[in-house]
């Protein structure tokens, strides 16, 4: 089997000829990424041009964002920042980062949480605070930063870390919770 869309199904699926020649234009991209970067991607990401999507959420100029990163309410992101795959966003609380930072796969980025809501029944409101990152900072993979944190320029936070304070400019943090090292 090739696919679920060879699957006779009930559902308004387009004919044998569309589905060969989408087919085609994938196996064609996928050798181009394939030959320039030695890359194999889903077909989403080949696609999809992520410094134009990071330019359509308004980032700043050279910044790129995968298709398959999630973004929410008020985020903004500054010059030349990469935002790597699989990464949340939220920017309900607003969420700013800055120029020159990287992203790593995996981030979550939290500016609300839902405690007080969950363990009080729904009687309570979520809770939101902004979140800020500095210029020149470095995320590795999989961090988690919670509401209402603020990472100061050129710091790093290591991978796996679980932010829920405030991390001063210059500094490196690790651990579950981060700590400063």
């Amino acid at each position: 089997m090739r696919g679920l869309a060879d699957k006779k199904t009930d559902l308004d699926i387009p004919d044998g000829d569309f589905l060969e020649k989408l087919r085609r234009v994938y196996e064609t991209l996928r050798k181009r990424m394939n030959e320039e970067w030695h890359r194999d991607l889903p077909l989403e990401e080949l696609l999809f041009d992520r410094w134009e999507r990071a330019s359509s959420l308004g980032f700043g100029a050279g910044a790129s964002i995968y298709h398959n990163s999630y973004v929410f309410g008020d985020v903004s992101v500054g010059a030349h920042t990469w935002i790597g795959p699989f990464t949340v966003l939220d920017g309900t609380g607003g969420l700013h980062i800055g120029s020159y930072c990287s992203i790593s796969s995996g981030v979550q980025i939290y500016s609300h949480d839902t405690v007080q809501w969950a363990i009080k029944g729904g009687a309570a409101p979520y809770e939101h605070a902004p979140v800020s990152i500095g210029d020149r900072c470095y995320l590795g993979p999989y961090a988690v930063v919670a509401k209402g944190v603020s990472i100061g320029e050129e710091s790093i936070i290591g991978a796996h870390s679980l932010v829920i304070s405030d991390i001063p400019a210059g500094s490196k943090a690790v651990g579950c919770p981060a700590r400063i090292v």
